[in-house]
């Protein structure tokens, strides 16, 4: 191939290149196998610079888990798993403990309805939903990383251990139990939730402890918001019977919310007027107010309190017209004073609650680590995701002593809390204060409030979960392939079940990723004038190209599932089919195909590569030496290509004759061939090694040194 770029060539391979090319560009000397010798050392010196680096990489590993055990280790780790000792020292007193206590007073007047009512959608008494508004909020203050983050109860994780719930103690037939009977079941109902939170909550301790605060990434942005959006449906349809006042048993599994809309309406001729009146009134209260404090969320000083103004009219205009015992309206009546009673769960229940524990402590580390990414970013701070798993875990497991359920970041009080000026973890503590004080003084005060007003704020804090149908449009503009994840894992929420939706969903988003691994093309590059640059030849036709010389580059991970497109890709671009079709080329239409005598793949793209991709790369190699064309493999990484011990009839370690790779040091290329050691030192003699792989392999052919 001598004189294809003017002519010029090397006199030897040990010797440098004077070939200027590309043009008005400097060219390195070929690192030789002498040369490299000399710099690196031999063989016995390589081995006795592993061993070395062995040891030292044990000698530190050892003085690091011996500082750990020292003072300053275990004040270290105390401060990575207490955030309170890095941020309370630096907090800002004057300018910051203002909005905190607003922030935090706001956000407790809104826990404590909202508690009552997602308890309700729990299937448990509504003091324990205030439990649940006030335990896990004082551990996540202590342990959590997410300044402007609000935890407690959250609707979507109600729905489901209500599910569960119902499912694991169902209410009898009849329906009509005494008041014992009752009492009975609430604390069977009750004794199922808190194990349910154990469970979730030592699932994410697990995940705590190996590490696992990347599995969020596996909830996407479309699944997450669709699985919200969907639940928020669910919700609305489970509490219709409490807006109509009927008594109508819950209805889970698949299609449920269908089920309940034919309850609903089968039933709906028995729906109670007056508790059909209080809802009205109490949306129509409640509606205006949210759609005000959005839209006016910069002019109001904090926003307007709508839930706990609803509940003290309510609660007021019962009173005074008895409602509950002259129309029948139900009510919450007594909320116990101060707390409950420590009690482990009864662990005997753990294997019959761990399916319904793992979707449960997966939404509640997606939305929460999610929610506290937002505001992290927005706000200029990080987040560890890994202690966030521990402050989660925590929370659950612990509150669930205390006879709470499942719990996690909300997406309302956490807008809430920035819009009324919340600053870092502080305003959790008086959100607590203002919980306590309903749970040692203010409780009585609730005894008359209407279940249908619960209900009501259950619907209407899902205001913000519907309006992200809204970004529907944009996202098919943006990427049509996360609009079908959306769409696929709503209607599957919706149709199925939660945690049925959020299984689909997410296998639906990695097979949309699998899927677009193996859609990917190689791409034929050229050598841009004057650069060491190399773009496709499709984007510009001013790119240098070699006759006989193909640069291919394949910028996808190699493994089983992409190993058929790419030997179909390079069957086609090299005319190795059975057809023997002229190969493929990306260059002008006027220039004159030549056969393809040297291929140079960059496997810079090809980020791992199993058994089977290596394998293939041997296979294609076989049939490149039988076709009579050469194959370079440029900017391997690491051993991910390495074609070695792919063979199962081939002793380990033995090297293949027909895809032998360079072995040394800092070599980044390989070059199957039938004489594999051979080409395995002729490449280092040319230089076919580091970040200009291709470019040496591209200006050794066209010196001649090449095949």
């Amino acid at each position: 191939m001598s004189g294809l770029l003017g002519g010029r060539t090397c006199s030897s391979p040990g010797e440098a290149s004077d070939l200027k090319f590309p043009l008005g560009a400097k060219l390195r000397e070929p690192l030789t196998q002498a040369r490299f010798q000399q710099l690196f050392g031999g063989a016995e010196q390589e081995q006795e610079l592993l061993a070395e680096s062995r040891w030292s990489g044990l000698c530190r590993l050892w003085r690091r888990r011996a500082s750990a055990c020292s003072g300053p280790g275990a004040w270290r780790l105390l401060l990575a798993r207490l955030p309170p000792l890095r941020w309370l020292p630096q907090y800002r007193w004057r300018a910051w403990l203002l909005g905190d206590a607003v922030a935090g007073v706001t956000v407790g007047i809104v826990h404590v309805p909202q508690g009552m009512a997602f308890a309700l959608l729990t299937s448990v008494p509504p003091v324990f939903g205030l439990y649940t508004s006030f335990f896990p909020v004082l551990i996540y203050t202590l342990l959590g990383t997410g300044r402007h983050l609000s935890t407690g109860t959250f609707a979507v994780l109600s729905l489901m251990t209500g599910s569960a719930v119902e499912r694991l103690v169902p209410e009898p037939l009849g329906g009509n139990l005494s008041g014992i009977e009752r009492e009975q079941l609430d604390a069977q109902r009750v004794g199922a939730a808190a194990a349910l939170a154990f469970g979730s909550g030592a699932l994410m301790l697990g995940m705590f402890a190996l590490q696992l605060g990347v599995l969020s990434t596996f909830l996407s942005e479309p699944v997450v918001k669709a699985l919200t959006s969907g639940a928020a449906l669910h919700v609305l349809v489970s509490q219709l019977p409490s807006l109509l006042g009927l008594r109508l048993p819950r209805q889970i599994g698949c299609f449920a919310l269908f089920k309940t809309l034919a309850a609903v309406l089968t039933a709906l001729p028995q729906s109670s007027p007056a508790e059909l009146t209080i809802s009205a009134l109490s949306l129509a209260l409640l509606v205006p107010v949210k759609e005000l404090n959005v839209r006016f969320r910069d002019r109001l000083p904090t926003p307007i309190p709508g839930e706990i103004v609803m509940v003290l009219l309510a609660s007021v205009l019962c009173f005074t017209s008895s409602l509950d015992t002259r129309y029948n309206v139900q009510i919450v009546g007594l909320l116990p004073g101060g707390f409950p009673q420590p009690l482990l769960p009864n662990l005997a229940e753990l294997p019959r609650i761990l399916d319904d524990s793992l979707p449960i402590a997966l939404v509640a580390f997606a939305v929460s680590a999610s929610l506290a990414s937002i505001y992290a970013d927005k706000y200029s701070y990080t987040i560890d995701s890994n202690q966030e798993l521990l402050a989660h875990g925590a929370s659950n497991l612990i509150s669930s002593l205390f006879s709470c359920f499942p719990n996690s970041a909300t997406l309302a009080t956490t807008s809430l809390l920035v819009d009324a000026g919340g600053n870092t973890q502080l305003a959790g503590l008086f959100s607590c204060i203002v919980v306590l004080s309903v749970l040692l003084w203010l409780g009585p005060f609730f005894y008359y409030l209407p279940k249908a007003v619960l209900a009501c704020i259950n619907i209407s804090s899902m205001r913000q979960m519907f309006f992200q149908m809204q970004e529907l449009p944009q996202l098919w503009r943006i990427s049509r392939m996360d609009f079908a994840v959306w769409m696929v894992t709503w209607v599957s929420v919706v149709t199925l079940s939660v945690d049925l939706g959020l299984a689909v969903g997410v296998v639906f988003s990695m097979m949309t990723v699998v899927c677009r691994t193996q859609r990917v093309q190689c791409v034929a590059l050229g050598l841009a004038e004057g650069t060491e640059l190399y773009r496709p030849l499709q984007q510009s036709h001013k790119l240098l190209q070699v006759p006989g010389l193909c640069i291919l580059s394949y910028p996808t991970p190699l493994y089983f599932g992409t190993r058929g497109q790419f030997r179909h890709n390079l069957e086609w671009r090299l005319g190795l089919g059975r057809g023997k079709e002229t190969p493929k080329g990306d260059g002008p239409p006027d220039a004159v195909a030549e056969p393809v005598r040297v291929v140079v793949l960059d496997c810079s793209g090809v980020t791992f590569a199993d058994a089977a991709g290596a394998r293939e790369v041997v296979q294609l190699a076989s049939r490149c030496q039988d076709a009579g064309v050469h194959l370079l493999l440029a900017q391997c990484n690491g051993e991910s290509l390495s074609a070695r011990d792919t063979d199962p009839g081939r002793t380990p370690g033995q090297s293949d004759p027909r895809a032998a790779v360079c072995e040394c040091p800092g070599c980044s290329c390989s070059c199957p061939g039938e004489t594999g050691a051979h080409w395995s030192e002729d490449l280092h003699s040319m230089g076919l090694t580091g970040s200009r792989g291709v470019w040496k392999a591209q200006q050794c052919v066209c010196e001649g040194r090449g095949p």
